[in-house]
């Protein structure tokens, strides 16, 4: 569990074409909050394929200390499902902000997924700062996430 209060944490983004542009304003009120973001693409509207981006974020949490990833794409679940397929990653697609906060309560979750055509910029934002304000919880969920 990261201590964010004595530790920065890096924020990995990545989307396909169509979470680019929500990823490019996500991008813009992480840096404006003074966090350490890094962007892994895509880097424009054209047509690429999710499953590419959601492995190269997934492989760069994993090797990366107090990281913490946000995947974007229409729906969202693309990128979870793809990036859940990597050991030591729990993606939680987030579409409102009760889910976003109880992905890290009770579920650790590091990555959270959003679906771009599915919510508003707005709630966007509120959702990713509510996951990386949230503390694990810990306790009965630690033993959960243990037989995951």
């Amino acid at each position: 569990m990261v201590d964010r209060k004595t530790k920065k944490s890096e924020i990995l983004l990545a989307a396909d074409h169509a979470g680019f542009g929500l990823k490019e304003k996500i991008k813009r009120y992480l840096i404006k909050k003074g966090k350490k973001v890094t962007d892994l693409g895509t880097k424009s509207k054209k047509s690429v394929d999710y499953p590419h981006y959601a492995h190269l974020l997934s492989k760069k949490i994993k090797s990366t200390r107090n990281s913490f990833g946000i995947l974007i794409c229409g729906s969202g679940e693309g990128m979870v499902i793809t990036a859940n397929k990597h050991k030591k990653i729990r993606a939680a697609l987030c579409y409102n902000i009760r889910s976003a906060k109880l992905s890290r309560l009770h579920n650790n979750a590091n990555v959270m997924a959003l679906g771009s055509r599915f919510i508003k910029q707005s709630l966007a934002l509120k959702c990713v700062n509510v996951f990386l304000k949230t503390e694990f919880e810990g306790g009965r969920h630690l033993k959960r996430i243990n037989k995951i």
